[in-house]
């Protein structure tokens, strides 16, 4: 079995909230896909079912955020799963909105519902990041995250979650990058933005190449005004 959970505050008061695009992301996979209906277990609301041919596990922990980890970690010592058998959908204030990207470990970012299942599961568990956008003053962070999507983020945000439990039979088989591909394609981005970093580098590389090749002497002129004036600067070769 494998587990998706979505990360997010319970409740209508913060269903529509960007810190909940998590919650979103699996609903809409519950409802592309054949899974039972919601029911409570593990401090969450969920549904099990099966996509690309693996049982999965749809979690929405109700923990509330900062305590994400007890809800994730019960689920997985129950089934006696891994961390690598958890999928963790949650937003990234660090990523421009509509953007999204997948890893396994790393650090929590200071999101407080990852660093409780850091502290409940660890860290090698896979993490797809849904990228809500900074406001770009740390004040009003607090208010961001917690406020509503505005109707015009629904231009991406529709796209994006569709795109997401479409493909859900990728992220269930660890097709990283083609699915971070169609959800690229799906909000109007390039699915070379989402390349991985060496092959990015490797195209930093060529460019350097070109502007070494570019700046190669060129011929100097050896006849007209130019060459006359660099016979009077310099004389003639040899003096």
């Amino acid at each position: 079995m494998l587990i998706i959970a979505g990360l997010g505050n319970p409740g209508s008061k913060y269903a529509s909230n960007r810190h909940n695009i998590g919650f979103m992301a699996v609903d809409v996979i519950h409802r592309r896909h054949n899974f039972s209906s919601w029911s409570k277990k593990f401090k969450s609301e969920i549904a099990e079912g099966e996509i690309g041919g693996e049982r999965v596990l749809l979690m929405k922990p109700q923990t509330f955020m900062n305590l994400s980890g007890e809800a994730v970690g019960e689920a997985m010592r129950f089934h006696k799963l891994h961390p690598k058998d958890i999928t963790v959908i949650y937003d990234e204030l660090d990523l421009p909105a509509a953007k999204a990207r997948i890893k396994v470990g790393g650090g929590h970012g200071g999101h407080n519902g990852i660093k409780s299942i850091d502290a409940h599961c660890g860290k090698e568990y896979r993490r797809l990041r849904l990228g809500i956008g900074h406001p770009g003053v740390k004040d009003l962070v607090h208010a961001h995250v917690l406020g509503d999507f505005a109707k015009v983020d629904q231009t991406w945000l529709v796209p994006l979650l569709d795109a997401i439990a479409d493909n859900a039979d990728m992220l269930v088989r660890g097709e990283d990058s083609q699915l971070l591909n169609k959800i690229a394609l799906a909000t109007g981005g390039k699915p070379d933005e989402d390349k991985p970093q060496a092959q990015k580098k490797q195209g930093a590389q060529s460019h350097i190449h070109q502007a070494r090749n570019s700046a190669q002497p060129k011929k100097l002129p050896t006849s007209g005004p130019m060459a006359d004036m660099l016979k009077k600067l310099f004389g003639p070769k040899g003096d």
